[in-house]
């Protein structure tokens, strides 16, 4: 590692798809780098646990917190990579003296920096073709001989893949038995923290005499693949959802109908664009529970036969761009040609998107992105200053 550069703008607000693509291209590259991750946080924080930063020799990719401490942390990455050794460092951004410096965050963040290696391949294989998994890795061994940095990862969060050892190869079966119940409520909700295990006498490194208060700490990483929008139309209102759908850790399919534009060049910022047929499109396309689609093709004929075949599908999100009115006739035909229940209503967004008040592209693109991020999030749009709970769930990993 030759420089200590900062992240750009660009570089820290990358979205965690292309972090982890980054992650993907320096190991295949076989270029020395480091991951941080955050593994734990304490009171208010920017990032939560699981938001990732890569360090390279040139650069870092992704951010962990507002910009506060990505510099040291390059300059830590440094470090890890002399040494070849994975390290846990704390940050107490409450201490105005050393970290806060008036920051306002409030919170104490631990962060573990590991030398990129295959220890991460299976992960991003993974990932990258759309599968989710739980990654698990030792931040504090305890009386045990385990390390820091000892990793393992359970694709589909099977947690019979983890067993097996430590070393990097697994982590032992008595671990992962204690660890189990709150691995498997984590991953089903799509969190990550730090577990907390006690070591028992049996296992400790004085062979049977584990002093009281010994414990493990492993972060458990709930690393769950992009969910798909689509955006079933490719008229020119179409570039500012795919963009900030994109940005915002979609993985964006742009469809064009009759003859549209289906060209990449026309829309870059989505993974990809297709030419499909209005009335075949749940056959020509893969949709599943976590997929979203924003039907805005502008003709009616086409929309109708695309809500009639999403209706068909687990797509929970189903938004259809034009008034009110346009809706009303669209609903009745539906009606007419296969019926409604009232689960397929509460499935059909229309007219889509969030009341911001804005109509210009960009802002009704936000509307629209909002509305798909909320459903996919569970939330209710409302103001944070409203909310009574902690603005991102928490899960009692203790």
């Amino acid at each position: 590692m030759t420089g200590h550069r900062s992240p750009t703008d660009d570089e820290w607000s990358v979205p965690e798809t292309a972090v982890m693509g980054s992650i993907s291209e320096a190991l295949a590259e076989g270029r020395p780098a480091v991951v941080a991750t955050i593994t734990a946080v304490e009171g208010s924080a920017y990032r939560r646990p699981g938001a990732k930063m890569l360090v390279d020799d040139e650069s870092g990719m992704g951010s962990i917190t507002a910009g506060c401490l990505e510099d040291e942390v390059v300059r830590m990455a440094q470090k890890v990579l002399e040494t070849g050794r994975p390290r846990v460092e704390r940050f107490d951004l409450t201490d105005d003296e050393e970290w806060g410096l008036g920051l306002g965050c409030n919170g104490v963040i631990d962060l573990l920096l590991e030398p990129l290696d295959d220890r991460f391949a299976a992960l991003l294989d993974r990932y990258a073709a759309g599968e989710d998994g739980l990654a698990f890795a030792v931040t504090d061994p305890g009386g045990t001989d385990l390390a820091v940095g000892d990793r393992a990862y359970a694709p589909d969060g099977d947690l019979s893949a983890v067993t097996g050892g430590g070393g990097g190869a697994g982590l032992p079966d008595w671990l992962v038995d204690r660890v189990a119940e709150t691995a498997r409520e984590m991953y089903e909700r799509g969190r990550s923290e730090t577990v907390t295990v006690e070591v028992p006498d049996e296992h400790s490194e004085s062979g049977g005499d584990a002093e009281a208060g010994d414990a493990v700490r492993v972060f458990v990483d709930s690393v769950l693949a992009p969910p798909d929008l689509y955006v079933l139309g490719s008229g020119n209102d179409a570039k500012p959802v795919s963009e900030l759908a994109a940005k915002a850790d979609f993985r964006v399919t742009v469809v064009a109908f009759r003859g549209g534009r289906a060209e990449s060049e026309s829309f870059p910022h989505a993974d990809r664009v297709v030419s499909a047929s209005a009335p075949r499109v749940a056959e020509e396309l893969d949709f599943d529970e976590d997929s979203y689609a924003v039907v805005m093709s502008h003709n009616f004929v086409d929309d109708r036969m695309v809500a009639e075949a999403l209706l068909e599908t687990p797509v929970e999100y189903i938004g259809l761009m034009g008034p009110e009115s346009r809706f009303e006739r669209l609903r009745g035909e539906l009606e007419d040609s296969r019926g409604l229940s009232d689960e397929d209503l509460e499935r059909l967004y229309a007219p889509i998107g969030i009341d911001l008040g804005g109509g210009a592209p960009y802002q009704i693109a936000m509307s629209i992105v909002g509305e798909a991020l909320a459903v996919h999030n569970g939330r209710e749009p409302t103001h944070l200053r409203e909310r009574r709970s902690p603005i991102h769930g928490r899960v009692d990993a203790e």
